[in-house]
C-alpha cells in the first residue's frame, strides 16, 4: 500500500492561519510585527524570493521591509547596519538573504543578529539553546521537518531516527531537535562508511543532502516516516526540467508509511516556519510570549 502523503502545503496553510490570528492579537494590543530583510547585491533569484517573502508577510499582517544594499558593501558597514537594526525598537525580526558576495563573512555577520530578532535561527547562540534543550528560535528548515513528522501522529520519543546530511541549517539542527523530542538519533554525513546500514533501521528518516535518487527502496525500512528535504532540478529526456528530492519518490513511497513529496512538502512548510519564527521574535521582543 502506498505511503500516506504528508501534505506540506496544507499544513503550512493551517500554520499561517494560526500565525495570522496571533499577529492580529498583537496588533490590537498596539504591537506591530515588523520583519526587515537584508539583500546584498542584485541577484535576481534573491530579489524574487524577497518579493514573495514580502507578499507572504503582508498577507497575514506582518510589516515587511527589504533593505537592498550594494554588493560592494564592506564587512564593517554591513555589521553596523545589522547593529542599527538590533537597536531599532520598531524592528522585531531580522534576516539576511544568502549567498553574500565572497568578500563578506556570512557566519560572522549572522552572529551579529540579535538572538531575539534572529527569525532564521542562524545565530550560533540560538543553535546553542537547541543543544541545551531550551530552544528559543530554531532554523526554519529544521523546524519544518520536525513539524511534518509530528503531523503524522507517529511517536517520536524512543524512535530510531536517522538524519542524512549534516548542514548547519538542516541536518545538524534537525538531529538536535529530534534529540530534544527524545528520539534516538544517528546523523550521517559524507564520511559515513555504510549509509544503508543506518537508513535501513530508521523508523524516521530525514534526508537533506541535495543529491537526487540518493535513497532507493532497498535503503528504507518498511513503514518508515520519510522527510525529504532535498530540492534538485534535473533534466528529463525530452529536455524539460523537473524538481525532485533526494529520495526516489515513486518507488520508495511503496515501502514508507508516510512521505513528503517534492515539491509540496518541506518547501511550503519552511516558509510557514519563517512566519512563525517572525511571530515568535515579536512576542519575545514585546514580552508577550504565551
Amino acid at each position: 500500500m502506498p505511503a500516506q502523503l504528508i501534505d506540506g502545503a496544507a499544513i503550512a496553510a493551517r500554520t499561517k492561519s494560526e500565525v495570522q490570528t496571533r499577529v492580529r492579537e498583537l496588533t490590537n494590543l498596539g504591537h506591530r510585527v515588523h520583519l526587515v530583510a537584508l539583500l546584498v547585491g542584485g541577484i535576481d533569484a534573491g530579489a524574487l524570493y524577497a518579493q514573495r517573502q514580502g507578499e507572504a508577510c503582508r498577507a497575514i499582517g506582518i510589516d515587511y521591509t527589504l533593505h537592498k544594499l550594494p554588493a560592494t558593501i564592506t564587512q564593517k558597514e554591513l555589521k553596523h547596519e545589522i547593529r542599527r537594526l538590533n537597536a531599532d525598537a520598531s524592528v522585531t525580526g531580522i534576516m539576511m538573504h544568502l549567498p553574500l558576495p565572497s568578500h563578506l563573512d556570512a557566519p560572522r555577520l549572522q552572529y551579529e543578529i540579535d538572538v531575539v530578532k534572529d527569525v532564521e535561527g542562524v545565530n550560533p547562540a540560538n543553535i546553542g539553546y537547541v543543544v541545551y534543550g531550551h530552544t528559543l528560535i530554531a532554523p526554519c528548515t529544521a523546524l519544518s521537518a520536525v513539524e511534518l513528522i509530528k503531523s503524522t501522529g507517529v511517536r517520536i520519543e524512543g524512535a530510531e531516527a536517522v538524519v542524512v546530511g549534516a548542514s548547519q541549517i538542516a541536518g545538524k539542527p534537525i538531529s538536535l531537535l529530534l534529540t530534544e523530542q527524545m528520539a534516538t538519533v544517528t546523523l550521517c554525513h559524507i564520511a559515513t562508511k555504510d549509509l544503508k546500514l543506518h537508513t535501513r533501521r530508521a523508523e524516521i528518516l530525514v534526508v537533506a543532502v541535495g543529491k537526487p535518487g540518493l535513497i532507493q527502496p532497498e535503503d528504507v525500512l518498511d513503514g518508515a516516516v520519510i522527510i525529504d528535504v532535498g530540492i534538485n532540478r534535473i533534466a528529463l529526456p525530452d529536455g524539460t526540467k523537473k524538481t525532485v528530492g533526494d529520495v526516489e519518490f515513486d518507488t520508495v513511497r511503496h515501502k514508507a508509511s508516510h512521505i513528503t513529496p517534492v515539491p509540496g512538502g518541506v518547501g511550503p512548510m519552511t516558509v510557514a516556519m519563517l512566519l512563525r519564527n517572525t511571530l515568535r521574535s515579536a512576542e519575545l521582543h514585546f514580552g508577550t510570549t504565551k
